[in-house]
């Protein structure tokens, strides 16, 4: 039996994995970027360990995905050996089934307050596609956003939803942090967003396909982490031939070669396998013992 570890690498949707404290079993470190993945990776590696990475995102931090690819990179060829990057847990699309799971709970003369950590401009803005999609699909008039530690925050939505027309507010979570409900009155909280059995149901596909891609072709994940990022930001074409640019601050510049029969590469999301969108509701039943397949069990 191959022992392994899995190393949950988060980011702000989880306030740094604070968020998760509750939600994952308690063999699974939580972990930020850079240097303190690193560390836990080596660690493991050191010890002997199979290691895998599960970037915590629900499909607003492309980046925690690229970064973690990038970290893991550094590693030795041998610790490399036996360590693998794992798709994200979740990806925008994955959150609008989850969104709307937990939207089907809340009662239909409540208004909707889709509410997450603030991020980039890129990932706010997508934040209000998402929404537009809870709406599309749901049976609630009434679905507006907030950015924790952004604009509008949650005491603006909420003043924007009752200005609407709206007598009581759920505030949903786009996000594994749950904000605080900033006026009890009008308020009720909408979350969390998945239990913790649904984690562990998500979370065990996610390592059980990655060790599965490992086993049997090869891939450990990182040449695709490392484009998780790349659509993501500022606009672009791509005209014939080579060219360099730059996808905003805190985004690096590279060239490549569009040329006919050059070495392509693809501008999608780091998505998951198909098998993985089926934990929609938050009712999954899977234990959190069972993060990894058999033959990989945690120490």
């Amino acid at each position: 039996m191959r022992a392994g570890t899995v190393v949950a690498v988060c980011g702000h949707e989880s306030d740094g994995g604070h968020a998760l404290r509750d939600l994952l079993d308690r063999r699974v470190p939580r972990v930020t970027g850079g240097r303190e993945l690193f560390r836990r990776v080596r660690a493991s590696r050191a010890r002997g360990e199979d290691v895998c990475v599960v970037p915590m995102t629900l499909g607003r931090d492309p980046e925690l995905v690229a970064d973690a690819a990038r970290t893991l990179l550094g590693l030795t060829p041998e610790e490399r050996g036996g360590t693998v990057l794992a798709e994200p847990f979740g990806t925008a699309e994955h959150l609008v089934g989850w969104l709307r799971a937990a939207a089907s709970r809340v009662p239909g003369d409540r208004a909707l307050l889709v509410t997450a950590p603030s991020g980039d401009p890129f990932v706010d803005a997508d934040l209000y596609r998402i929404a537009r999609l809870v709406r599309q699909y749901g049976r609630h008039r009434i679905v507006e956003v907030a950015l924790t530690g952004g604009d509008p925050d949650p005491d603006e939505g909420v003043r924007r939803c009752r200005a609407l027309g709206a007598g009581r507010v759920a505030l949903l979570p786009a996000a594994w942090a749950v904000p605080r409900v900033p006026e009890p009155g009008y308020c009720e909280p909408g979350g969390p967003l998945l239990t913790a059995s649904a984690t562990a149901g998500v979370l065990d596909a996610r390592v059980g396909a990655a060790w599965h891609r490992f086993d049997r072709h090869g891939e450990d994940g990182l040449t695709r982490g490392l484009g998780a990022a790349h659509d993501h930001g500022h606009a672009h074409s791509h005209g014939p031939g080579g060219h360099a640019h730059s996808h905003g601050p805190g985004h690096h510049a590279h060239g490549h070669d569009h040329a006919p029969g050059g070495g392509g590469h693809g501008h999608g999301a780091f998505g998951a396998p198909a098998s993985a969108t089926a934990p929609v509701h938050a009712d999954v039943s899977a234990s959190a013992s069972s993060v990894l397949p058999p033959s990989r069990s945690l120490r």
